[in-house]
């Protein structure tokens, strides 16, 4: 499936953005900028399900939607060989299924979300919020988001297919820790990370990946605390 993409900048370099579940491009609005000034020509997609890409097909919401499915759609809409890509949550999920057909230089995984068969991961939690949704219940679950962000979420919610949510558990095939980074990997963590524990984030080390942890940042990293976002890809981009 072809993807909705946005693009900033027109640099030599190339960036990929994958964004999380019930979002789109838009949860990058500053850091696509942010890139562009560094250099880079920044192509940010919205998975299928989200923004202003095409809805899944399937008589279920496994059929729809799912991680092999999400990176398919990556490889067939984003150019391989970029020097940076970047996922975050459900985004560095269908990254990490893409990243071997993509190879980019290097990669971000931020607060991925590779273990969604855990029991407290439960859709219907995710789908529950997104109906009773308001800016005010938005501000006050995240109080260091702007303005801006927060009218964002409750746009990108309502164009959001909540059958991308009850599909998760139907694909725990996918589900676990990488055993090697594909490329050089970055694996960026919120603080506390309630995707990513303590004990698999040295797991991780192990394996081969960078951690870093932002202090005191919320899982949507880049929206909650810009600035050590950015810290915490010194480096990287």
């Amino acid at each position: 499936m072809k993807l909705h993409t946005r693009e900033w900048g027109t640099g030599d370099r190339i960036a990929l953005l994958v964004h999380g579940i019930m979002s789109d491009h838009r949860t990058w609005r500053r850091f696509g900028p942010a890139l562009a000034e560094r250099g880079y020509r920044v192509i940010a997609v919205d998975l299928r399900g989200h923004g202003e890409s095409p809805r899944g097909e399937g008589a279920t919401p496994a059929e729809k939607y799912g991680p092999q499915a999400y990176a398919d759609d990556l490889v067939e809409t984003l150019p391989a060989g970029a020097e940076l890509a970047v996922g975050h949550s459900l985004g560095g999920l269908s990254l990490r299924w893409a990243v071997e057909r993509l190879r980019p230089q290097r990669a971000v995984f931020s607060d991925p979300a590779w273990l969604f068969d855990q029991p407290a991961i439960d859709p219907e939690l995710f789908v529950g919020f997104a109906d009773g949704i308001s800016a005010e219940q938005v501000a006050a679950m995240n109080p260091r988001w702007a303005d801006e962000d927060v009218a964002t979420e409750l746009a990108t919610v309502a164009l959001w297919d909540r059958d991308t949510a009850r599909s998760l558990t139907a694909h725990t095939g996918h589900a676990g820790l990488p055993e090697a980074p594909v490329v050089p990997s970055l694996v960026q963590l919120a603080d506390p990370s309630f995707l990513v524990s303590p004990e698999q984030a040295e797991l991780l080390r192990g394996r081969g990946f960078e951690v870093r942890t932002v202090a005191g940042a919320g899982h949507t990293i880049h929206r909650d605390d810009f600035e050590g976002f950015l810290s915490s890809l010194e480096g990287w981009i």
